[in-house]
């Protein structure tokens, strides 16, 4: 028998998101109906036009074999056509663009290419948990940065230069952010660009959400900021934008250097995503676009029922500009459970699953994140569900908080 610890497995802690998917597995078991807004999975189809053209590439053997850990020529120029089109910004296919099996996996393999044990890494928190955990794994040591209003970030990269040793050796930046919706504009980029030159400094720039967006600009590439591309590589992904999670599908582009670190460890892992699933990718960028106004008029709309809704309960809720998440703060009356208790609470009493905050950071604690992934009408439900739950607070609500008191007592 097994009995030794693995080190990399050691630094990881218990997946907080573990205890509420267990709830929701059994209650889903005995036949409750529950409205998961938990993961950010997309419910919708997968653009019929990418679909066809998968099933016409899969049609042909000689697509079956080995692809490109790279990823195909024609993929990598239709993203460097996706960049030109949108930022503005001209790339090198060849020396600036990789194709990676989800942006996931891009952030977590340029962590391992990058990071020596020790290294400090400047992570947002609350943040998706890959962009803390893959550098965790790669043996780094992370400093978390609190994002979102009241927080300023130059200030904080500027202490954790003063006071971290080693000095940091990269920075992650996720705008429209996962999971608060955070959203920022090119000036707020500028700054931070000087100073990591200046304290060669990486930057990670996840723009996941980039085509999720509502009622302001645009999102901006951190790359239209001429001087980034000295520093920084920035990732995205298909599968928010054309509904396409489980095709795994992502680039990361920027610093050339980066780029061939990333590609060098890649091909020690991988030999890419399926050609045909390339293919079919390549079409998504290079065909229609009114498929993703169509996909971010959905997501507006699931965020007004959402938003709307629980205005008229004891619990209003911050409208999101940008992303398929609302981030909210939990209601005085419950703040002493925590977001974990909370969260519990919501599954067992109103059959709705959402996301503790506590899981995306210490940070978190305070919030829940809410999925738009149901159609309207059932996040209708999940809205009556819970005001009812609000104005009807289950009896063992007392017994909760007591203990929840007690606990926080003896931790103080």
């Amino acid at each position: 028998m097994i009995e030794q610890e693995f080190h990399r497995i050691k630094r990881l802690p218990p997946y907080v998101f573990a205890e509420v998917n267990a709830m929701k597995a059994k209650a889903r078991a005995a036949g409750e109906d529950i409205i998961d807004l938990g993961m950010g999975n997309p419910d919708s189809a997968t653009p019929q036009h990418i679909v066809d053209k998968l099933v016409q590439t899969v049609q042909n053997p000689r697509t079956h074999g080995y692809s490109n850990s790279r990823g195909i020529p024609g993929l990598r120029r239709a993203q460097a056509a996706y960049y030109a089109r949108r930022f503005g910004v001209e790339l090198d296919p060849e020396r600036e663009i990789i194709v990676t099996i989800g942006s996931k996996e891009g952030l977590a393999n340029l962590a391992q290419a990058i990071t020596s044990p020790g290294d400090i890494i400047l992570a947002p928190n609350p943040s998706y948990p890959i962009h803390m955990f893959g550098f965790i794994i790669a043996g780094a040591a992370i400093r978390s940065l609190p994002t979102g209003p009241g927080f300023d970030l130059l200030d904080q990269l500027e202490r954790s230069v003063r006071h971290s040793v080693p000095k940091p050796t990269a920075l992650v930046l996720n705008y429209p952010a996962n999971p608060t919706a955070q959203v920022v504009d090119l000036d707020f980029y500028r700054p931070i660009v000087e100073f990591c030159r200046r304290h060669d400094i990486i930057i990670l720039s996840d723009l996941a959400y980039a085509e999720i967006y509502f009622d302001g600009k645009p999102p901006p590439s951190i790359l239209q900021i001429p001087e980034a591309r000295d520093v920084a590589v920035e990732f995205t992904s298909l599968s928010k934008t054309y509904a396409m999670a489980g095709w795994r599908i992502g680039f990361a582009v920027g610093n050339d250097r980066l780029i061939a670190a990333l590609a060098r460890m890649k091909s020690y892992l991988d030999y890419g995503a399926f050609t045909p699933v390339q293919v079919a990718a390549t079409a998504a960028l290079n065909g229609p676009q009114d498929c993703i106004e169509s996909m971010r008029a959905l997501y507006r709309e699931r965020r007004d029922v959402l938003v709307d809704g629980l205005a008229q309960t004891s619990w209003p809720i911050a409208r999101p500009d940008a992303s398929m998440f609302a981030w909210a703060a939990i209601p005085k009356e419950y703040e002493a459970l925590g977001s974990l208790e909370f969260s519990k609470l919501l599954l067992k009493h109103a059959r709705v699953a959402v996301s503790p905050g506590v899981g995306f950071g210490e940070y978190g604690e305070g919030f829940v994140r809410i999925a738009l992934v149901e159609n309207k009408h059932r996040i209708r439900q999940a809205v009556k569900n819970i005001k009812h739950f609000l104005n009807h607070p289950p009896n063992e609500l007392d017994n909760i908080l007591d203990r929840s008191a007690a606990a926080q007592a003896v931790q103080s």
